[in-house]
């Protein structure tokens, strides 16, 4: 359960720190704010600092902040001219929208710096941690049969040197149902086995080689520069592949909706997107494989909440800053009220993307594989 609590925190976390972004920016650039709230709806608590009213409301679904004249249908008090948003020049407008979403990308980078370089990565070795004793058929596995033991280093397997645990999966992957001839390092010594690889279907249907040992793994930590880059390369890596899941899951909600409707599991599967629900049960899942992997799985969320925040639609922060963008190039105020209706279709995607989300998480909890 810590890892489920790590990821729940870790999200209330990520709303307060997107929302403190907004907050400071303003602040520092002389906006006046006059909420900074956890969740919507009503009140359950709340306290005054000055002109900011801060707390919580009833239903946990993310957080804001009220700036003064952000809002195109608010009524701005005669005494607060001159410290609303819609006021500002350029670079104080982006520099608030944008504080949210860069937080993210902040906090990612940060997440995996402490897993490169403090807890380190789990990397496996050629060195076998355990072997399987059996095949569910009840016979012996090729490694027991073999005569493999823990401890044995995996020298060379097929004719093949190996000096990385990638090699040994490729090669015994490649010949299922062979022969083949097994180099060991045992207590100082070189032992040569044969093995006759068993044959077994993976999730497409395709034969592939099975021996039957598993991997002893090392903890490998980037030292304190090496860590930077490693991270920054996570974090990169996660934009590109954020992006490409935003698409699919835009571009396939039509038939998300129809697995839904149709009780199509296993397209549902390939499409479902995960709630904090889900993401919470993705992290208990993940107490085994280590807090690095939590860690990890935040980083991954911090970072799709971010790309999906820097969308150039109204109300989404990338809205805002496209607003601001078309304000600077025409040198006159837009007219937001001509974006309800793009607004309106907006908030009601993700309303239903999120109810759907809550649904298959309540319905059909996602379990990793």
């Amino acid at each position: 359960m810590t890892g489920g609590l790590i990821v729940l925190f870790g999200i209330i976390a990520m709303v307060m720190i997107h929302e403190g972004g907004h907050f400071l920016a303003a602040k520092a650039t002389g906006m006046k704010v006059t909420e900074f709230f956890f969740g919507f709806g009503p009140r359950l608590w709340s306290t005054r600092r000055g002109e900011t009213e801060y707390g919580v409301k009833a239903f946990p679904l993310g957080g804001y902040v009220r700036i003064v004249g952000m809002n195109p249908y608010e009524e701005v008090a005669p005494e607060d001219l001159g410290r609303t948003y819609r006021e500002q020049r350029f670079s104080a407008k982006a520099i608030v929208v944008l504080a949210g979403v860069a937080s993210h990308f902040v906090v990612a980078l940060l997440l995996f710096y402490i897993v490169a370089s403090i807890l380190g990565v789990s990397v496996s070795t050629t060195t076998v941690e355990s072997i399987q004793v059996t095949l569910a058929d009840g016979s012996p596995s090729p490694a027991a049969a073999a005569g493999i033991l823990p401890g044995d280093r995996i020298v060379a397997i097929g004719g093949v040197d190996t000096d990385e645990w990638s090699e040994v999966v490729a090669v015994i992957a490649a010949h299922p149902g062979d022969e083949v001839e097994v180099v060991l390092a045992r207590n100082g010594q070189t032992i040569e086995l044969t093995a006759t690889l068993a044959a077994l279907e993976d999730e497409a249907g395709e034969e592939r080689g099975f021996l039957g040992v598993r991997a002893a793994s090392v903890k490998d930590r980037a030292g304190p520069i090496a860590g930077i880059g490693e991270a920054g390369a996570a974090v990169g890596e996660a934009t590109v592949a954020s992006a490409e899941g935003l698409w699919r899951m835009v571009s396939g909600f039509g038939g998300l909706v129809e697995a839904v409707i149709t009780g199509d599991v296993e397209e549902i599967e390939d499409r479902r997107p995960a709630s904090p629900i889900g993401l919470v049960r993705i992290g208990a899942q993940t107490e085994d494989l280590g807090i690095a992997f939590t860690l990890e799985l935040l980083a991954l969320v911090n970072v799709f909440v971010g790309i999906f925040n820097v969308v150039p639609i109204y109300p989404l922060d990338g809205g805002h800053f496209a607003v601001a963008v078309y304000e600077k190039v025409r040198g006159r105020a837009a007219d937001v009220r001509k974006l309800a209706p793009i607004a309106a279709v907006a908030v009601a995607f993700m309303v239903l993307l999120g109810v759907l989300a809550i649904y298959l998480d309540i319905a059909n909890p996602f379990t990793l594989r």
